[in-house]
């Protein structure tokens, strides 16, 4: 008799770390991921016409609970893996909508300081879409929407290449409800710090409200970077979850602490003053100031 998987889902803002705690854990023997940086595609099944990521539970239907949850019990067979870590930064705006899919979810919501996040994402909107990049989230596009996401695909690099005063895309990232007023009326550090803003007040609100505390740990990014081997166990015995602290010690190997306040050195004095006032009861909250 096949066994059920059992889902581990990483809730972040874009450039808060993500992806590293996901490719951390999935190093252990047991655990397995999908082979490409997000689903975001997999998760809008059903609902990829809709304007913004805020997807909410009564936009579930029988037909997208069962495509959603074969996705993971896909990834559980074929990797021999009955634990599957899942990332995708959109998540943070459709907390609801994730957890009535999968109530049985334990969740890892890692957090980090917004203006290292912003001035990191920064950077990302203003990056051309890698090919191989896109071809391998491509593999996980539902087949009745890839015309959508192809012609999606070309309007991106259009603006991009030829409407864009700063050469940036025209969305990056989770589109969270108002992001094409905020992305017209404000500068791109702005929209950067607005949507670190919005992922974390969306998923906050949840995570306190409507999911118990058993089935979530919070994860600071700066804490996990310094000692990326301890904080790892703690995640794992919070779930008592099994681990290789070998095969964990090599995984975490390549983590670095370079990235902490490196908004300090990469913005201009007045950004900093942006990020710094917009952010400022956020970071207040998280004790980062």
């Amino acid at each position: 008799m096949k066994k059920e998987f059992k889902p581990i889902i990483i809730i972040g803002a874009p450039r808060t770390g993500t992806n590293m705690l996901r490719d951390i854990i999935s190093t252990q023997p047991g655990f397995a991921t999908w082979p490409c940086d997000e689903i975001n595609y997999t998760w809008r099944y059903g609902n990829s016409n809709y304007p913004t990521d805020e997807l909410t539970p009564d936009q579930i239907t029988p037909s997208i609970r069962k495509y959603i949850r074969k996705q993971f019990q896909l990834v559980s067979s074929r990797y021999h893996s009955l634990n599957i870590v899942e990332k995708t930064c959109a998540n943070c705006l459709r907390l609801d909508f994730v957890d009535s899919l999968f109530p049985e979810a334990r969740y890892i919501n890692i957090m980090r300081d917004g203006r290292d996040a912003a001035s990191s994402a920064l950077k990302r909107w203003r990056a051309p879409l890698g090919l191989p990049y896109i071809l391998k989230k491509a593999r996980f596009v539902p087949l009745k929407d890839i015309p959508y996401y192809a012609a999606r695909y070309l309007k991106i690099h259009i603006h991009r290449l030829f409407l864009s005063r700063e050469k940036s895309l025209p969305i990056w990232g989770p589109k969270f409800a108002g992001y094409e007023r905020v992305v017209k009326e404000k500068s791109l550090v702005e929209v950067c710090g607005v949507q670190w803003q919005r992922c974390l007040r969306k998923s906050r609100e949840v995570f306190e409200k409507r999911i118990a505390a058993e089935r979530y740990i919070r994860v600071k990014y700066e804490d996990f970077v310094k000692d990326p081997v301890a904080q790892s166990i703690r995640i794992f015995d919070y779930f008592s979850l099994p681990y290789d602290k070998q095969a964990l010690r090599e995984a975490c190997r390549t983590v670095r602490q370079d990235s902490i306040g490196k908004w300090k050195r990469d913005l201009s004095p007045k950004q900093k003053t942006i990020l710094s006032k917009l952010l400022k009861d956020e970071l207040l909250k998280n004790d980062t100031l």
